[in-house]
């Protein structure tokens, strides 16, 4: 079923993604331009890089009305991560870090809303619902982004048809993100709560360049009223994107339009050649029931390896574990987007879950770099019981984070016998994407009691 191949991305045509059944859409954010805040009176768009206090948090998952913990949350929960917030007195008040109620919602943000809304031919809704929508990678300190909706059902003409506008949202900005190093993550608060509209398309855009060509639209549309802002950082757009048997992966915060279509292309690769990745597994027995894993502590025969990161790993008292993936034998060379492997799917797991953020964190016996020495393989492989069949895959770092970075390595190997996992994938600059969180369900949302 999946026999097509993926040619390089400027030999790809209109058929070839209509082969594969490419189908992609945009949530465009754009920011409003206001004199204040969304939900405060904290000024707009006021940046700086200096701050007057700093406050660290921990995130928590909470439970959604239908008594569920959302996918997301519980990903990051696990990351077990400190949140530092930088903060101006200037550009933030109690609001912000949740020490006060909201204000009443900003009419000049809503005014700038509905005008867009009716200018993409969106219907209005009777009555406004602020909802919150959870976000526990520490982007707003509340834990939750206050959001509603203004508009639906609304469309656009796009050479000779129209593109469907699901929604229109009018919701707050936020965190500006420092550093994302270990444990450790970092936001600056300047603009937190700012104003902006969430678009969103309908999955009518079947190539890659079309996506682009409607988000330039959308722009030109939203910049037309001169009430929105403009610059960097002042649009970002999230593209997701689907191939016949996949399913919808977004790709989060894309600054420019003219990454998109390279983007895209190598995200509807990446989930073809993963399909054709579970076929040929199921070729070989592997599947979700039949998947088996083994994983050992070989710190005591890596203890004289030359291989710096695994040597200084162990210096520092670290620990090196060893997961044995049965039945995977070269696989992780599995070619998923451009110059990119399976194993990089399984490397990113335990980077952003395990924060094992030093690269690399991982080495198999697939790979054709010098890591460990033949004989260093061969030891680790008898020692596991590994044969010639199965793939060794290293993972290595203090106790905690090399067992959680054992566990997901098993996780992610076991879910390429079912098929692609729902994920929010980070734009790279290279064209490519890279797993950033599990994709968030509607268990995320609940109405806003404030």
């Amino acid at each position: 079923m999946y026999d097509f191949i993926f040619k390089p991305f400027h030999e790809m045509t209109e058929a070839d993604y209509a082969a594969v059944g490419f189908k992609s859409g945009l949530e465009i954010h754009q920011q409003l331009f206001t004199q204040k805040k969304l939900f405060c009176r904290c000024p707009a768009g006021k940046y700086s890089t200096q701050y007057d206090a700093q406050i660290l948090r921990h995130m928590r998952p909470t439970l959604s009305e239908l008594g569920e913990y959302d996918g997301t949350a519980l990903m990051e929960f696990k990351t077990k991560k400190e949140i530092i917030y930088q903060i101006n007195r200037e550009t933030v008040c109690t609001y912000e870090m949740d020490d006060t109620p909201p204000f009443e919602l900003n009419d000049e943000a809503l005014d700038i809303a509905l005008g867009i809304s009716l200018l993409y031919g969106c219907a209005m809704v009777d009555e406004i619902h602020i909802a919150r929508k959870q976000y526990l990678d520490g982007s707003i300190p509340t834990g939750f982004q206050r959001t509603t909706i203004v508009g639906v059902d609304g469309k656009v003409p796009y050479h000779g048809r129209e593109i469907h506008i699901v929604q229109v949202g009018l919701e707050e900005d936020s965190c500006r993100e420092v550093s994302d190093i270990g444990h450790r993550r970092t936001y600056v608060t300047d603009r937190l709560g700012m104003p902006l509209i969430e678009t969103v398309t309908g999955p009518d855009m079947k190539t890659p360049q079309q996506v682009a060509e409607v988000g330039e639209l959308l722009r030109r549309m939203a910049r037309s009223t001169g009430r929105v802002r403009t610059g960097i950082g002042a649009a970002r757009q999230d593209v997701n994107v689907s191939v016949t048997g996949g399913t919808r992966i977004e790709i989060k915060g894309v600054p420019r339009l003219p990454r998109i279509p390279l983007l895209t292309y190598n995200e509807a690769m990446r989930q073809w050649n993963l399909l054709r990745l579970r076929e040929e597994l199921h070729k070989r027995g592997v599947t979700a029931e039949s998947f088996k894993s083994t994983t050992e502590d070989v710190t005591k025969l890596l203890r004289r390896t030359r291989y710096q990161p695994v040597s200084s790993t162990i210096a520092s008292g670290g620990v090196v574990n060893c997961v044995v993936l049965r039945g995977f034998k070269g696989l992780l060379r599995w070619q998923t987007q451009t110059d990119t492997y399976f194993s990089r799917e399984i490397s990113d797991r335990v980077r952003v879950i395990s924060c094992l953020t030093t690269l690399p964190n991982i080495v198999h016996s697939d790979s054709t770099s010098e890591t460990l020495a033949t004989s260093e393989w061969q030891t680790v492989k008898k020692t596991t019981g590994a044969t010639d069949n199965d793939t060794v895959v290293i993972v290595w770092g203090d106790k905690q984070d090399a067992e959680s970075g054992a566990r997901e390595i098993a996780i992610r190997a076991k879910e390429a016998t079912v098929g692609i996992p729902s994920e929010t994938r980070q734009a790279l600059r290279d064209g490519t994407n890279g797993f950033e969180r599990i994709l968030p369900g509607p268990d995320r949302m609940y109405p806003d009691t404030d």
